[in-house]
Formats: C-alpha cells, structure tokens, sequence
C-alpha cells in the first residue's frame, strides 16, 4: 500500500476537487491518504495585497478546526472531517458547510468547533511541512508521495474509476521528471 500525503487548506474549493479524486484512486490502485493541514493565510502573511480576499482573519478558523481534529484524533479523522465539511447535506453549497455537524457526523466531538489560536503552531508546522516539499510559492494542495511531490492537479471534474487511476499514474510520471516544475493545460473533451 501506498501512502500518499494531502496538504490542504479546507476553505478553497479546488483542493476538495483534488481530494476527492485522491479518494477515488484509493478505489482504483493500492493507495491510502494521509490528511495534513496547511493554510493559505500563513501562506498570504506579509504580503501587501490579500488574494484570498479576508482581512477579517476568516480563514485561520478552518484551519484551526482541522490541526484540532488532526492533533486530537489523527490523520484518519480529519478526513472524515474534511469530507463531512463539504458534505452537501451538511449545508455545503460552493462553500464549507456547518463546522459543529461536520464533526458530529465524522463521529467527532463538536466541541472541536470552538478551537482557536492554540492550534496555531500546529497550523504553521504542517504548512512548513508541506511547503519543505515544493518551496513557499506553491498553493493548496500539496499531494506527495514518498520522495514525489506537487501541486494539485486543479480539478473542474472530479474523475472517478479508471479515469482517476490514469490521472494518477500520469501525475507520478510526470512530477518524478527530474527537473519538472510545471504543467498548464486542459482537456478539449470532457473527461
């Protein structure tokens, strides 16, 4: 079994995209994911313009919830958790849906809803984590296995089945390349 290590931050929509494709390869090859936080407000501090668009300071609560859900209950539960939070049902529409029922319905206790700046230097060592793999001007998500590591893939449809696991193969190949930084492009026909 493989395991592959997501670093995301659970307020931006392309990285549920890729999420949920990685959940579809474990169905199609013999992969596993470890869920890991990182935030795009530590990845902004410093700058002089906010392309996330939060001078509030809205986006250090995901994050925050989630290096709680990872810290207390392990990689595994905050998978559960991650997936619950997009969760249509969960009132997910094109944004996370309601914290404190996302955890109930990952098994976990709602209380986690209510974690705060103490999670902090967790949120900035997984983010470090992951920024170690490709260098700091890389965004959510980071995917890597073992010494393999890249940003996304950017998904406007999630592939299922084989489709995924060809997805992934090619994803391996190509970010293995020595000297490979980066790839732009899209399908002419729909997946």
């Amino acid at each position: 079994m493989t395991v592959v290590d997501i670093w995301f931050d659970p307020s931006c929509p392309y990285t549920w995209g890729t999420s949920r494709w990685l959940v579809e390869v474990t169905k199609v090859r013999p992969v596993s994911v470890r869920w890991n936080v990182m935030s795009l407000s530590v990845l902004n501090e410093g700058r002089d313009d906010d392309p996330e668009g939060d001078p509030e300071g809205y986006l250090w609560y995901p994050v925050r919830v989630c290096a709680a859900v990872r810290e207390k209950h392990g990689h595994e539960a905050l998978g559960r958790f991650y997936t619950e939070l997009w969760n249509q049902e969960n009132g997910a529409d094109d944004w996370i849906g309601d914290f404190a029922r996302a955890l109930q319905r990952a098994g976990l206790p709602t209380a986690l809803a209510t974690s705060g700046p103490e999670y902090d230097d967790a949120v900035r060592a997984s983010h470090a984590e992951a920024m170690a793999r490709l260098g700091p001007h890389i965004g959510t998500p980071i995917v890597a296995v073992d010494d393999i590591a890249f940003f996304g893939p950017v998904l406007s449809r999630v592939p299922t089945g084989e489709q995924a696991g060809r997805l992934w193969d090619g994803a391996l190949l190509v970010a293995a390349t020595p000297g490979f930084n980066e790839l732009v492009g899209h399908a002419r026909t729909p997946l």
